[in-house]
């Protein structure tokens, strides 16, 4: 089984949008595939979305249910970096900030890991945030990376003491 990341994009961002659209993604699931985890931006314009299944086979009943409700991005094929599987499947825990970093094209997937496992060590210096795990996209375009930290800044200074850059910064739920 693989894991695949999908965004929405809500047509109308709301709380109550969000919940059914995580509702209907759920109940569009067919044939194996299972929802492992949603995280939701503050100001409910981007819904994150991680299955489990065999392929892809998934995308076009999703995004015929989601319909004009939502833009769909995805699905595309993650690595889950950081943390096991089993792990997320039992927590369903949120995350207090998401980032996102497009990773530049001449990074290989070889290259991410080496310098992420490189680096890790490195969040000691930032004691009050917690790096949960990343999703990277398996042609490393990019990856998201969830925190629990108390601010903004907070991540911020995690990223700078491990070197690595931020295109987007979310704070999730609300």
């Amino acid at each position: 089984m693989a894991l695949y990341l999908v965004e929405l994009t809500p047509a109308q961002p709301s709380k109550d949008e969000a919940t059914a659209l995580i509702e209907t993604v759920n109940s569009s699931l067919t044939n194996g595939a299972e929802l492992i985890e949603t995280q939701v931006s503050a100001d409910h314009k981007i819904v994150f979305v991680i299955v489990e299944s065999e392929n892809t086979a998934f995308g076009p009943d999703l995004a015929a249910a989601i319909g004009e409700r939502a833009s769909v991005a995805g699905p595309d094929a993650v690595r889950l970096v950081g943390a096991e599987l089993e792990d997320i499947k039992k927590l369903k825990k949120d995350a207090d900030y998401l980032v996102e970093w497009d990773i530049p094209a001449e990074i290989t997937m070889e290259q991410y890991l080496t310098r992420k496992k490189a680096n890790a060590p490195k969040y000691a210096e930032v004691p009050e945030v917690s790096f949960l795990r990343t999703y990277v996209r398996e042609d490393t375009a990019k990856c998201l990376c969830f925190y629990d930290a108390p601010d903004e800044e907070a991540v911020v200074r995690a990223r700078k003491a491990v070197s690595t850059p931020i295109d987007r910064l979310f704070k999730l739920h609300a």
